[in-house]
């Protein structure tokens, strides 16, 4: 004798047949969908809730600011260029402020020497200590005094000799700062990179 055939539970009313209570909560609970997650990336709806204020920067957030700055690398002939240019400029500044002062100009000097041996490139930088003397003559031209081109000669020669412990000064703090790059552990990614493929 043949089973009957089970036929599949339908959901909803047969022929038109109100639901039962129990019925009724199954098929509500079947209907209703979890609501759509909001992506991570994506732009909250107008309706949403707005975005808090910024938090103030914390200490490494400043720190990674700081080194977001510009940090040229310098080449040998771009150090020199670099502190000749900009102490002739300061030797005209000083001419025009300060008429010339020997004092000023040698302070000035200093910072200089610092910045062209901390953006010349590790290669080159045996290069600053050679190129601030340069570039303390070249900025001496405003300075020099002596009609035509012998009398500014002689005067830049003066000059050089009145203000050698300036000269001495900033060549020795160039060299220390040279040095102490040069001493100083490669960055990572340089290191990263210089070593042999597996």
């Amino acid at each position: 004798m043949e089973q009957p055939r089970t036929r599949p539970q339908q959901h909803g009313p047969r022929g038109g047949k109100p639901l039962t209570p129990p019925q009724a909560a199954r098929q509500g609970a079947q209907g209703r969908r979890p609501a759509a997650r909001h992506p991570p990336g994506a732009p909250r709806p107008a309706g949403g809730r707005r975005p808090s204020a910024a938090a103030p920067v914390s200490g490494p957030a400043a720190i990674r600011r700081l080194r977001r700055l510009p940090n040229p690398r310098l080449t040998g002939l771009g150090a020199g260029l670099f502190c000749g240019a900009l102490m002739f400029l300061l030797g005209c500044l000083d001419q025009l402020l300060f008429g010339g002062s020997p004092t000023g100009y040698g302070v000035l000097f200093l910072p200089v020497c610092v910045l062209t041996a901390a953006w010349v490139r590790r290669g080159d930088l045996l290069t600053s200590p050679v190129v601030v003397p340069i570039g303390f003559a070249v900025g001496l031209l405003p300075l020099a005094e002596g009609d035509g081109f012998l009398g500014t000669l002689v005067g830049l020669v003066t000059a050089l000799a009145t203000q050698a412990l300036w000269l001495y000064g900033g060549t020795l703090i160039a060299g220390v700062t040279a040095l102490l790059r040069r001493a100083a552990p490669a960055p990572a990614r340089a290191r990263a990179g210089r070593r042999p493929p597996r």
